[in-house]
């Protein structure tokens, strides 16, 4: 009764799901600018996108960022690994399960743009096997054991909903100092829009 009764007091809100380049040598972020432009321009339904900032010069950083009211998109360099980071802002109502689905389904969506995007060349390629998903709210969810043990449930249930009928592991963010957020990892690739299709 009382780890049910801390399950439901944990929200997952301001979800960050990133998903890794598998050639993150070949990419030349300058690119991203006039594309993340065409974004703006081309607004997605149900989003505002605003502005782009420019960190390229700022060394495992937030790379090039397309800001948005809702989210931001980002092609994120922390840690020195280069992927695409969907930032949740806005709060958002539901389930916890419905925000983590909400988050991957907007970075997914967004690693299948920029693979399609012909200015691009076919140069940015995602491995679907690895996902990294972050908490950016420390008072809603610190990082501490408590965290990772009320939540753990509900990343195994939507890492079994991802990669179906494939073993997965999940390992969390043991320092303190950072935000609470796990690493879902399958036994083998999914391409981005089998993943996609898991989430529908």
């Amino acid at each position: 009764m009382e780890n049910s009764l801390m399950q439901s007091l944990v929200q997952l809100q301001h979800v960050n799901v990133k998903l890794l380049l598998q050639n993150p040598a070949e990419v030349d972020l300058e690119r991203l600018i006039p594309v993340f432009h065409g974004w703006i321009e081309d607004q997605p339904p149900g989003e505002l996108l605003l502005d782009i900032a420019d960190y390229r010069h700022v060394p495992a950083g937030p790379g090039v960022i397309l800001i948005g009211h809702e989210g931001d998109y980002s092609v994120d360099n922390t840690g020195n690994r280069l992927g695409v980071r969907y930032n949740r802002k806005a709060a958002l109502d539901g389930s916890n399960e419905d925000r983590l689905r909400q988050a991957a389904r907007a970075a997914l969506t967004a690693c299948r743009r920029l693979e399609e995007d012909p200015r691009l060349g076919g140069k940015l390629r995602f491995g679907g096997q690895e996902i990294e998903i972050f908490i950016n709210d420390r008072l809603l969810a610190p990082n501490s054991d408590e965290t990772r043990e009320s939540a753990d449930s509900e990343f195994r249930a939507f890492a079994g909903k991802l990669f179906p009928g494939t073993e997965y592991f999940i390992t969390y963010e043991s320092d303190q100092r950072r935000l609470f957020g796990a690493v879902l990892k399958s036994t083998r690739i999914f391409a981005v829009a089998e993943l996609l299709q898991s989430l529908e």
